[in-house]
């Protein structure tokens, strides 16, 4: 086995594996820090890379924490009828995905690239969110990184076209019984009408 089958084979089960008492003080120790933290190098390298990371210049992994449970929307606080008190409690996104957006609007420059989870608590959860500096002369005469710097490919974390949104929108599936899915659920509701 490689070294990276080694480190995912860790990684599947962290409490029993030779993590389990490094983790539970790193766990400690994220709690303490803010909640989107831009670190080093991966957690779990051998997960960053097969999403695209690369120890090079114009690319960063940013730490991001989530806090758990129902994730309902505000509740109003002026007066309104019963019929708009309601407080709607499916929001339809990941927690992966809520976590590209929050590293997305703090770092302005950078395209997410795509993200993975690494932990959780009872009240957090932790994700890492690869980025990648679109501006940077590195990206841009990268032969395999270059496609994110075309302007198609701005914005496209909030646009739900990272590899987490996807997947929580569906688009995984093709063929007979995805026909409802493409190329939105609202566009094809719509299209019914």
């Amino acid at each position: 086995m490689g070294m990276y089958k080694y480190i995912r084979e860790a990684w599947k089960t962290p409490k029993k594996t030779l993590l389990k008492d490094s983790f539970k003080e790193t766990l400690i120790q994220w709690r303490k820090q803010p909640a989107t933290v831009k670190v080093e190098r991966p957690t779990r390298l051998d997960k960053a890379r097969s999403l695209g990371y690369r120890a090079k210049q114009g690319i960063l992994v940013v730490r991001q924490r989530l806090l758990r449970g129902g994730r309902q929307n505000p509740k109003g606080i002026k007066g309104r009828r019963s019929k708009r008190m309601s407080r709607r409690k499916d929001l339809n996104l990941s927690y992966q995905t809520i976590a590209e957006t929050r590293v997305a609007d703090k770092y302005l420059n950078c395209e997410v690239l795509n993200s993975y989870y690494v932990g959780q608590d009872g009240k957090h959860y932790w994700y890492e969110v690869i980025l990648v500096d679109k501006n940077h002369p590195a990206i841009r005469n990268d032969k395999t990184l270059s496609w994110i710097t075309s302007t198609k490919h701005t914005n496209r974390v909030y646009r739900g076209l990272s590899a987490a949104a996807k997947k929580s929108r569906g688009l995984q599936n093709k063929g007979k019984g995805a026909e409802k899915i493409r190329p939105t659920q609202k566009a094809n509701k719509n299209r019914m009408k």
